[in-house]
């Protein structure tokens, strides 16, 4: 199940309140100016600052 656009424009990251946007793969939402990357498990995207994946890089 794909995020909807609608979601997408709304959803920030909660650590920084920046833009985040859809991975390659879309699942997950990356936020650069952090570094991190939000899960998104069975459609529903996990905005949680303790369970954000670091990105290399």
């Amino acid at each position: 199940m794909a995020l909807s656009k609608e979601l997408l424009d709304i959803l920030a990251c909660p650590k920084c309140k920046g833009n985040i946007y859809l991975n390659k793969n879309e699942d997950g939402l990356i936020c650069d100016k952090c570094r991190l990357l939000y899960e998104i498990r069975d459609g529903i995207p996990i905005m949680l600052i303790e369970e954000a994946k670091p990105i290399s890089g």
